[in-house]
């Protein structure tokens, strides 16, 4: 057997954590994961690499040759040697991808816009104090 057989039977350690638990932690041959510039997939001999990972399905095949799914919500995958690690905030596996598109869609991308609505609102207020300070400045000491 040579080299980049063993490489292949030893696979890639995956593990999907999530902050209170681990979704996943699997001997596996293969990770397909989504970026912001597309879908990329990792094998045990590639490079170390790091990669922001957007809200999206997580696809991975095992040893055995079976192919599992998870949908992640944003966040940072890891591979450091044979070791591939993923951090993010949700994550939920399953062998229903049409449910895991369902969930992504409505949970992940929903999360997202409600964080753009609070940092607009935010936006507005930072803005808004600014102002204040600035009309405040201007009855205190008058116009510069």
């Amino acid at each position: 057997m040579d080299e980049s057989e063993i490489d292949q039977v030893k696979g890639m350690r995956l593990q999907v954590l999530l902050p209170t638990e681990v979704l996943v932690d699997e001997e596996v041959a293969k990770v397909i994961a989504k970026a912001e510039n597309g879908f990329f997939c990792l094998l045990p001999r590639h490079i170390d690499f790091v990669a922001a990972l957007v809200p999206g399905i997580l696809s991975f095949c095992v040893l055995n040759g079976e192919e599992r799914f998870a949908a992640v919500d944003e966040g940072i995958l890891v591979k450091c040697g044979r070791d591939v690690s993923i951090s993010t905030l949700n994550g939920v596996q399953s062998t229903d991808l049409d449910h895991l598109q369902t969930l992504i869609e409505e949970r992940f991308l929903e999360l997202d816009e409600h964080e753009r609505k609070a940092r607009t609102a935010l936006a507005r207020l930072e803005a808004g104090t600014l102002r204040g300070f600035k009309e405040l400045q201007e009855k205190t000491y008058g116009h510069f």
